[in-house]
Order: C-alpha cells, then structure tokens, then sequence
C-alpha cells in the first residue's frame, strides 16, 4: 500500500485573504477538503459567498483607483515580480510536497510546476520592461501611437490539476500589466494557493492588489463572473463550466480569456521514430495523473506500425510506477477527489465495452483505498465511441488505427474540442501541411507537451476562448488606446461655413 505522507507544518483551517488580512467567511460557513490518498478530511476552507467577493472585489476595486500598483513605473513592478519568482524558488520543495499531498500528483512532476511557476515570474517581470507599444506615422502629417493602460481588476477563476503552476500563470501578467485580481481557486485543492499571500506580502505587493476568496464555483466563482466591477475574467477548466460563464458575463460584456478541456490527438505515422513516439505518447496521456488539458488522451496510429506499436505501447503502461505520490518513484499517483475518480472510473468500464483492453482497467494490484487508476489502455477504438469523444481527464487512453493521411485527419478533427495536436513523422511536408489543417490551437511535431513562454497558448472549438502567453497575455490585460495627432494643416469637410 502507498504510505500516507503527511507534510508537517499544515494549516489548521484555510481562509480568505483579502486587503492584506487573512479572514473567515461573513458566513462563518466551510467545506472540507481531502487529501486523495486518505481520501480523509485534513483542513476545513472557508466557504466565500457573495458578499466574501464583494469585499475581495471592493478591496481590489479600491486598490486599483487609489492605490500604487498601477501607476508604478514597469521597472518598479518588475523589480516585485522577480521577488516572488525568488521566493517561490526558494521553498520549490516545500510547495512541491504541499501541491502533491493536495493533488495526488508525482512529486517530481509537483516540483517541476513548482519551478514553473517561478519562470512565469521571472518571465513577465522581463516582458513589460522590454515592451514596447505601436507608433504609426504618416511622414509630415499625422502620427499616431498606442497607450496601454491596465483594466482594473481582474477575476482569475483557477483548476484543480496542477493548481498553483496555473495560478502563476494568471496572476504574473494581470500584475505586471498592474491590474489588481481577485483569485478563486479549485475548492478540492485550495492549499497551494494560500501560500501565495505571504509570497506576494514580503514581496512588496500592496495590500488589496491580490485577494483570494475560497470556495465553490457555483457560490464564490459564480459571485466573481457576476460582479459590475470586475471587466475581466480568466478561467481554466472544463468545456460546460466555461459555457456558464460565457452566458453570466455576456450582460455585463466582460473580457474574457478561457482555456477549456481537450480530448487532443497524438497522431503516428509508420514513418515516425517509433521509440520517440511511444515514449512520447505514454508520456503525454499518464503524467499528472493524467489530469491535464493538453493530454493526448486519443492515439492515432497509421495501420502498418498498428499492432508493433499497440503491444509495445500496453507492455509500457503496465511497467508504470503507480503509488505512493510523494516517493520519487512513483510516475501516476492518486487521482484528485473521490468524485472524479468515480467519473474517470465510469469512463473505464464504459472503455471495456467500446474498446479492447491492452492495460489497467481498474485498481493496481496491492492498492485497496485511495483515488488509484491503473494505466489503462484501449485499443481498436471506434471514432463515435465516448471514450474518443469525451474528455476523461484521467490515465485512459483511446488507440485507433488509420489508412490515410485524409483519414488521419478526419480522425483527429473529428471532436467537438480542439486544444492540443500531437503529430510523429518524418515526411517535412506532411508534418506542417497536417499541423496547418488540423483543429488545434497548439500542435507539437515530433515532440511532448514543451511550452514557450512566448507562445499563445489556447483552444479552437469547445477548447476555449481567446489566447494567452507571451504578448497575448499582454494584451487580454490591458486596453490599447489609439492617440492620433495631425501635424500641419487640418483638412476637415467645413460644416455650416459660407
């Protein structure tokens, strides 16, 4: 059986932060939140209801109209974002072993977010110090340039997968552009992310510039999407979470950026580094537990490498280190919450009628408690099957042969998602004519999930809305302003003149 690794030092409840104070709900009211190895309560959260977000919102609303932060030279804010990435660097162990007793998640993945998180810090502090804005010049007689100017307060509404990874992601270019946030993050994993309070306080971020609420997405993340004054709201999570909120915002007109699920396809053609491909490919759908967006949950594979790559690939997944999330070993660890594990579960022996079983299936041998899946692997599976349709978010994987290229692609684009596309082959034409024809926002040639920060990182179909990363990130937190100024004679239509 997995230990039961208990961090020292955990808190004895969780709470709001909001204008620089850690409180309780108005309410007094809680929830529970578990730990997916025990599956046991370990803290109880404060539970923010509306008028919880209304003091975040007010404080936030308050800090960003009076406050420093947004008139602060971009050098300035720079100057604190590099303070947090430092921070976050120097307790990546500590943060790693929180994320992983809250997530389930491999150890070794956590710290690598935890690292990220850091990068993104990093990251932005560099991008607004370089940035620089358009001018455009008409020789003699008109110059025109853009101000950009930060929107106010922005509602960052985060997931359970690698949560505080996510969070950074947000909350490092809404800050540096100097818009102040409001964060709701994930009830089943709010741990992490009251870290980032003390984080953000010795930093030098002022008070009510970051205020975090806890609690249910029905309760405080639907209070967030409602509220008058925040303009902004970025959300990643699922495809029907996302469709609530676009319908909520839409009478107040609220920018929106939404990241949403994936059902991503990693297809394999017979010409392609086979080994690469099913390192890649194992790599890609049983990391994180296999609880990510981009996972390439759907495995297409030409015919002639089909049944070669089918018996490797099952042979792979049944060699995968399931345990203990917090030992090094360990590859897939316990799945976030008892609730999706029975969804994923559900998914599993739906598989075993729509596909045929090549690995997992159920429990590891030896596992009786806690939130374990098997690597499961599914093969010949049909393309109206819901296990190929629907995303399972879990350590499933759907194999399905393909004759032809056009086939490939009507394969892969045959979902009403579009987040991710994986392609193997060694044909330079194919790989960029398919990569340019498939309906993905990202697509990886001949390589795993590697993200540049410079990149826009987002979704076509269900998958999401609107771009981050980079310059993208940039421009969903703030407003271009176009200055026009003639130089010379103004020729204007003389209205009303003799």
């Amino acid at each position: 059986m997995p230990q039961h690794h208990i961090p020292d030092g955990l808190p004895g409840k969780i709470q709001h932060f909001i204008d620089g104070a850690f409180v309780d709900s108005v309410s007094g009211k809680t929830f529970d939140v578990l730990d997916p190895v025990s599956n046991e309560t370990y803290v109880q959260a404060a539970a923010g209801q509306k008028e919880d977000i209304d003091l975040a919102v007010a404080a936030a609303r308050r800090a960003f109209t009076e406050g420093p932060w947004p008139r602060l030279k971009p050098r300035e804010r720079a100057r604190v974002l590099n303070r947090i990435a430092d921070a976050v660097a120097a307790q990546d162990a500590r943060l790693a072993e929180l994320e992983t007793f809250d997530t389930g998640l491999p150890i070794t993945q956590a710290l690598g977010q935890a690292q990220r998180a850091a990068e993104n810090f990093r990251f932005f502090a560099d991008l607004i110090v370089a940035q620089a804005d358009d001018a455009y010049k008409v020789p003699g007689s008109q110059l025109n340039y853009v101000n950009r100017k930060p929107i106010g307060v922005a509602g960052l509404i985060t997931p359970w997968n690698t949560p505080f990874m996510l969070e950074s992601w947000k909350l490092a270019p809404a800050l540096a552009t100097g818009n102040t946030v409001v964060l709701k993050p994930a009830e089943f994993t709010p741990l992490s992310a009251s870290l980032w309070a003390e984080i953000f306080r010795e930093a030098g971020v002022p008070d009510g510039v970051f205020n975090l609420v806890n609690g249910l997405g029905e309760e405080a993340g639907d209070a967030l999407v409602k509220h008058p004054d925040v303009p902004l709201i970025s959300f990643t999570g699922e495809s029907s979470a996302g469709q609530l909120i676009f319908a909520n915002a839409a009478p107040f007109l609220k920018g929106l950026s939404m990241e949403l699920g994936g059902k991503s396809p990693a297809v394999v053609f017979a010409d392609a580094d086979l080994d690469a491909a099913i390192d890649s490919t194992l790599f890609g759908v049983f990391s994180l537990n296999g609880e990510r967006c981009t996972a390439g949950s759907r495995i297409l594979v030409e015919r002639a490498v089909y049944d070669e790559f089918c018996s490797r690939y099952a042979e792979r997944a049944q060699r995968i280190v399931v345990g203990d999330p917090h030992d090094p070993k360990t590859e897939v660890g316990a799945l976030v919450h008892p609730e999706h594990y029975a969804k994923v579960m559900s998914y599993v022996e739906l598989g075993k009628q729509e596909g045929r079983l090549l690995a997992g299936g159920g429990r590891p041998e030896g596992i009786d408690h806690g939130n374990y899946i098997a690597p499961t692997v599914f093969a010949d599976v049909a393309p109206d099957a819901r296990i190929f349709q629907e995303e399972i978010f879990g350590p499933v994987v759907a194999i399905t042969p393909f004759d032809s290229d056009e086939e490939a692609l009507s394969l892969a684009n045959g979902v009403k998602y579009g987040l991710a596309a994986y392609l193997w082959t060694n044909d330079l034409k194919r790989a960029h004519t398919f990569a340019r024809n498939v309906e993905a926002g990202m697509v990886w040639l001949n390589s795993h999930n590697v993200r540049d920060l410079r990149t826009p990182f987002g979704g076509v179909k269900a998958s999401g809305l609107g771009h981050e990363g980079g310059y993208r990130s940039i421009d969903f937190y703030t407003d271009q302003q176009a200055v026009h100024i003639t130089l010379g004679q103004v020729h204007t239509p003389r209205f009303g003149a003799e």
